[in-house]
């Protein structure tokens, strides 16, 4: 499998599984049988401020695809523990083309008054802290967040350590909510 394929694949689900995982590997035992899991990749949803802003941002200045979307009624969203009595109209992103491409299912639900995440850096709160997305070329990931008018955070793209993968940089992000996105992959 080449890399852009593994990194579109299995970048994002890496990132959350680590942090879920609370950064401990499984052991090799895990690894035995069947997998408990229909899918190698997991779904990531998030509330935003402003719908189209978000979708834009991912889609244009991160690179993301719209497929359709769904909306979920008020009942069954209050009976699930979603949300108290709101509907939710969700668009959804993949990265790839595969059925099994990973998701970013993006909502705005414009009754409520959510709070803001503290996202300063990653570790100013507890929680989900960032995205990892791993691109097949940096300059042009780099070339379209200027397009965006993105900028990266900090130095960025910063070469990663040669004891972590040599020969890819890392380019950090905010979605317009504040949100980290990593962007890693190789840069001239």
């Amino acid at each position: 499998m080449s890399f852009s394929r593994w990194g579109r694949r299995l970048g994002p689900a890496i990132a959350v599984v680590f942090l879920l995982a609370g950064g401990w590997l499984m052991s090799p035992a895990a690894d035995s049988g069947p997998s408990p899991f229909a899918r190698d990749t997991i779904d990531i949803g998030v509330v935003v401020g402003d719908l189209d802003r978000a979708v834009k941002f991912y889609t244009e200045a991160i690179g993301f695809k719209e497929v359709p979307g769904f909306s979920v009624d008020a009942e069954f969203c209050t009976n699930a523990g979603l949300t108290d009595g709101k509907r939710l109209d969700i668009r959804v992103l993949v990265l790839g083309d595969e059925a099994s491409a990973t998701r970013l299912k993006l909502m705005e639900v414009p009754s409520a008054q959510p709070k803001r995440a503290e996202n300063a850096h990653i570790h100013s709160q507890l929680g989900y802290s960032y995205l990892t997305i791993y691109v097949a070329d940096g300059n042009r990931a780099l070339e379209r967040l200027g397009r965006a008018g993105v900028r990266p955070l900090g130095r960025g793209p910063v070469p990663l350590p040669a004891d972590l993968t040599p020969g890819l940089a890392l380019t950090v992000v905010r979605d317009p909510d504040g949100n980290l996105i990593e962007l890693i992959g190789p840069v001239r």
